[in-house]
């Protein structure tokens, strides 16, 4: 699925992901698990690799195997540098009220395994759950 990096997607995107990891076979809870994990990662996509430029394109993309579920999102835009992330003190952002900044924690909570490439101008995030 390819869609325009724009808020107004989101929810075309987790009911695309949502509906294939509902068919997969996950539990509601596991399902909505995934579907966090995806808008987190989508939007983190439209923020900071593209600026919040909704010309460009995001592409979506679902792996299964035998006992594994992977969801890709591929795109051109400034490239996440996982070995820069330091983890948030979640409970002291919680305590001062802070918006936003937990975004990278949930998908790596969330998710079995949560892996970063890029190529050139090609990004890439894989996010697996086992089933």
């Amino acid at each position: 699925m390819l869609v325009s990096a724009s808020t107004s997607q989101i929810a075309e995107v987790r009911d695309f992901v949502g509906h294939h990891a509902e068919a997969y076979g996950f539990s509601a809870e596991d399902v909505h698990d995934i579907k966090l994990a995806v808008d987190e990662a989508y939007t983190n996509v439209i923020k900071h690799a593209y600026k919040f430029d909704d010309t460009k394109k995001v592409q979506v993309k679902i792996l299964t195997g035998e006992k594994e579920f992977t969801i890709s999102l591929s795109d051109e835009g400034v490239a996440f540098d996982p070995s820069a992330y330091t983890e948030p003190n979640v409970a002291e952002r919680i305590m001062l009220r802070k918006r936003g900044g937990v975004g990278v924690y949930l998908i790596h909570k969330l998710m079995d395994h949560v892996e970063y490439r890029n190529e050139g101008t090609h990004n890439e995030i894989l996010m697996s759950k086992k089933r």
